[in-house]
């Protein structure tokens, strides 16, 4: 035991690295959820259907945001290994095809929810109440996916380079911008009238234009290597491309299969009641501030892998992959310790009735208890084996214990067993540790390493 405790924490530099890193990218995660979380507890002052509806309005704006992610953690494996090796070009114009492949995703889901939000909301929930406040949400809120996108692809490219901190502070001028519109827009004050949900959404849209602004300015009067000129974000040719779509395609589908997947498991708390959808929304709210760890962490070591690949120090590529697979486990379960008494707080911030706090209460046990297996998967999958290249494993690995296993469980135990609500969430959070052998043997076997450059 001795020995294994001195070889996960002999490498200093590398703690220092990882840290240095993931920390900034910690607090944006942190200010980022925060956002979400004031709207949730904003609307929640307001009543369960508003809750609902916002959740479900979010959810479509998840779906985006985990399709941006694809393409720009994708892209990130290519930026990191770029950056090992100081090509500034290569850096550039794998930024503009981001660009440009954000760009025309935001403008789909922009066009979708202004001309369909009730179809998309009637998906989730059969409540006539709840469709038309989230429809009302999803229509305002829709002005916000195309400077969201731009964001998406300067901070997840900042991070690739080891330039954290911008996106940071842009994050939070976002949240201070967010929370005293939020309140002038959700309850009025002064000649402002009160305007709910639509107020909550102006708020966003405005906050997230202001973030754009600041990240694209700052960026190119500092010369950041990745503002480039027109000419070099279209510079990369079809086998640039081809290489490209095919390290990134699988990304991309594993994170929007993933998406589907959680608005799957909103389908069936909404179907199952409005209270259940209340309590499912609250839980991931809250789980989101403190999950942000694991965010960090994983993108952090996924540059400093990909960097060391770049470089050519495979080697220490795998050490890296072995102690972050030890110490993000490790560290979750501390975590754990700190999320479950979040859940007292929760009849002082929200006016929801005392079945939907008792629901949220045993939520907050089975979620705690999942933590440490669900950072080890999120570590394997995001932090070592897509900064491997290894994108396919990593589809497989979401579609066989999301898709063939918990989803079906969990509609079987909602729709034809008619089980607790706590009973259908535990048979969703089941996946962590089921995956987590599979991740085990993929980790020791070695083959997620791969130089794509």
């Amino acid at each position: 035991m001795k020995n294994s405790r001195i070889s996960l924490f002999d490498d200093k530099s590398f703690y220092k690295s990882l840290f240095a890193l993931a920390v900034p990218i910690m607090l944006q995660n942190l200010i980022n959820s925060f956002v979400n979380m004031v709207d949730t507890v904003m609307i929640g002052r307001l009543g369960t259907t508003e809750i609902a509806a916002v959740g479900l309005g979010n959810q479509v704006f998840f779906l985006f945001n985990m399709t941006l992610f694809g393409i720009c953690s994708g892209g990130a494996i290519f930026t990191a290994q770029f950056w090992g090796k100081k090509d500034l070009q290569g850096i550039r114009k794998n930024t503009g095809l981001c660009l440009i492949l954000d760009t025309a995703v935001a403008l789909l889901f922009t066009i979708l929810a202004i001309t369909i939000p009730e179809r998309i909301i009637g998906i989730y929930s059969g409540d006539e109440a709840v469709i038309e406040q989230g429809a009302l949400y999803l229509r305002t809120l829709a002005p916000s996916y195309i400077p969201f996108g731009i964001s998406f692809v300067f901070i997840l490219t900042l991070r690739s380079i080891e330039k954290v901190r911008l996106a940071m502070v842009s994050t939070l001028i976002a949240l201070s911008v967010n929370m005293s519109l939020n309140w002038v827009l959700i309850f009025g004050a002064g000649p402002v009238p009160a305007m709910g949900v639509k107020g909550a959404a102006i708020a966003t849209v405005i906050a997230r234009i202001i973030e754009t602004i600041i990240l694209v300015t700052v960026s190119y009067r500092r010369k950041y290597q990745m503002a480039g000129t027109l000419k070099e974000y279209t510079a990369f040719n079809w086998a640039f491309a081809a290489r490209f779509f095919t390290i990134t395609g699988p990304v991309i589908f594993n994170e929007v299969i993933w998406a589907l997947g959680i608005s799957v498991q909103n389908v069936i708390f909404a179907r199952t009641g409005t209270d259940a959808i209340a309590a499912f929304n609250i839980t991931n709210t809250f789980s989101q501030l403190t999950w942000v760890v694991f965010i960090g962490l994983g993108n952090g070591v996924a540059v400093l892998i990909g960097k060391k690949i770049g470089e050519g120090a495979e080697d220490t590529a795998r050490d890296y992959a072995g102690k972050i697979s030890v110490f993000a486990p490790l560290l979750a379960g501390a975590v754990a310790l700190v999320l479950y008494p979040l859940s007292k707080l929760l009849p002082f911030i929200f006016n929801v009735d005392q079945h939907v706090l008792a629901y949220i209460s045993v939520m907050f046990i089975i979620l705690c208890c999942s933590y440490p297996f669900r950072a080890f998967n999120m570590t394997v999958i995001v932090g070592i084996c897509r900064a491997g290249g290894d994108t396919i494993f990593c589809v497989l690995f979401e579609m066989l214990f999301m898709w063939g296993y918990s989803l079906p469980l969990g509609a079987f135990m909602a729709f034809a067993v008619h089980a607790p609500v706590w009973l259908i969430y535990l048979c969703l959070c089941s996946e962590d540790l089921c995956k987590m052998f599979c991740g085990l043997w993929r980790l020791r076997s070695g083959k997620w390493l791969r130089n794509v450059t």
